[in-house]
């Protein structure tokens, strides 16, 4: 995956009935600026107000996920979420010219196509990945269902469904790259049991629900008189009574096209985290509601780890040694406060520094509560900031870079004997005129200990 974020090349449309509805619905998705996210407009409502498609704006996940905000609702929305997600599309502000988006064949494989068609344009800001260091569980015990998000390299997904019928008693499918989603999830439609469409019909759904965009599972024998009525109310062809198993027009693509679908949900659902995230999903029954509740959890998450501490593998050899460091730096002891680097690019850095009990600083701060000084913290993200700028210069051993201000800076946490702080600064504003200015962060673990906005200014030695 490009760490740079994406919208769309051009817009498109796509119309249809609305599942519940049965309305006639038009959706099209625009480009968008950088950083916006997933965005919903109502057209067909005076002022055509917007909704952040973000969990918190879930208002209902009985068939399918619902956003809302006052008197302004949009549903079955998951599938189209599951599409922009999938393909790595960032930005996009979605119309609607009515309460839900079409549901078309019951798949993403419709959006997917389009998206396709128009292609995606690369922005400028960095993807905001959310890299998942720690397991993370959310469960149902009423219904069974539990959700678990575990660290991996990359987004992936395992779901395990299990229900009272001998059509899809128990099926499970995985995706462990998301440049399978195409061909393998995005193509499994949406399913529904004979016994759930009367009382869903009753509830005023599912008026736009036909064979050619969903599943029909006819699993519990019934009356001819009874199964003809429904397929009244309907308007599916009759059927026989006493012929159990599928029913839709198309046949099943997959012998576990349930499972599949039901991974496309939980994608359409994991969209509304606002971040692309990097972990494994392991989802034991999913459903709307509990994917919801679990997506909620991870905005929480998210806000209270802002800003990620940089992975830090000690058995990773790392890109600079101390001794590539001193060739860089002129800072020697005790004033020398960065021991390797573990990442470089153009624009981010990651440094170490080992906090031992011999620091030179300890013996007057403070002999029995030894305290690492805040000015060390931020003059140790400036050398790691200053190795940064120095490693793009030709002839760096013959520049040194100064400070000239120091901007909003914030201590969270103490810095102590054995701890082990994570430098990482990325450059806001590139070399100009002898002058740079990068963001830094000091952690201790997963804990951001350190802050501050760094302004230098790049001198040739004498």
């Amino acid at each position: 995956m490009n760490d740079k974020q994406h919208t769309l090349n051009s817009s498109f449309s796509l119309s249809g009935k609305g599942l519940h509805t049965g309305l006639n619905l038009t959706v099209t998705f625009n480009p968008a600026p950088e950083n916006q996210g997933y965005k919903i407009q109502r057209t067909d409502l005076p002022g055509q107000p917007i909704l952040d498609a973000v969990a918190e704006n879930v208002v209902e996940t009985t068939r399918g996920t619902v956003l809302g905000k006052n008197d302004v609702r949009v549903s079955t929305i998951e599938h189209g979420m599951s599409a922009l997600y999938a393909l790595g599309v960032d930005n996009v502000l979605i119309q609607v010219d009515g309460p839900e988006f079409p549901i078309l064949d019951g798949s993403a494989d419709p959006y997917v196509k389009e998206i396709r068609r128009v292609g995606l344009e690369e922005q400028k800001a960095e993807k905001n990945w959310y890299i998942i260091t720690r397991k993370i569980e959310i469960k149902d015990e009423k219904s069974g269902s539990c959700i678990t998000l575990l660290p991996d390299e990359e987004f992936s997904i395992t779901t395990m469904i299990d229900f009272q019928s001998k059509f899809i008693s128990s099926q499970f499918a995985t995706l462990d790259n998301m440049e399978d989603f195409e061909r393998e999830i995005a193509p499994a439609r949406t399913f529904v049991f004979v016994r759930e469409i009367e009382p869903l019909l009753m509830a005023g759904l599912v008026k736009g629900g036909d064979l050619d965009n969903a599943i029909v599972i006819y699993e519990r024998q019934t009356t001819q008189e009874a199964l003809d009525k429904l397929c009244d109310q309907t308007g599916a062809e009759h059927h026989d009574a006493n012929v159990l198993g599928y029913i839709q027009h198309k046949p099943l693509v997959w012998e576990n096209e349930p499972a599949r679908h039901k991974l496309l949900d939980i994608i359409g659902d994991m969209a509304l985290i606002g971040r692309p995230i990097k972990g494994r999903i392991i989802a034991t029954r999913p459903g709307h509601t509990v994917n919801n509740k679990f997506a909620r959890l991870m905005r929480k998450e998210i806000r209270k780890n802002e800003v990620q501490a940089p992975i830090y593998d000690p058995n990773k050899a790392p890109l600079m040694d101390n001794v590539k460091v001193r060739q860089l730096l002129p800072h020697r002891y005790p004033m020398l406060l960065v021991d390797k680097i573990i990442s470089l690019d153009k624009k981010v850095v990651v440094g170490i520094k080992n906090i031992t009990a011999n620091e030179p600083f300890f013996q007057g701060h403070f002999p029995q509560e030894p305290v690492m000084p805040g000015v060390l913290i931020i003059e140790a993200l400036a050398q790691t900031g200053g190795i940064l700028v120095l490693n793009g210069l030709d002839e760096p051993e013959r520049y040194s870079t100064y400070f000239l201000r120091i901007d909003n800076v914030k201590f969270r946490q103490k810095v102590v004997p054995g701890d082990t702080l994570i430098f990482r600064s990325e450059i806001i504003v590139p070399l100009s005129h002898s002058i740079v200015s990068m963001q830094g962060y000091a952690f201790v673990g997963e804990n951001c200990v350190a802050e501050a906005t760094l302004t230098a200014q790049v001198i040739k030695n004498k």
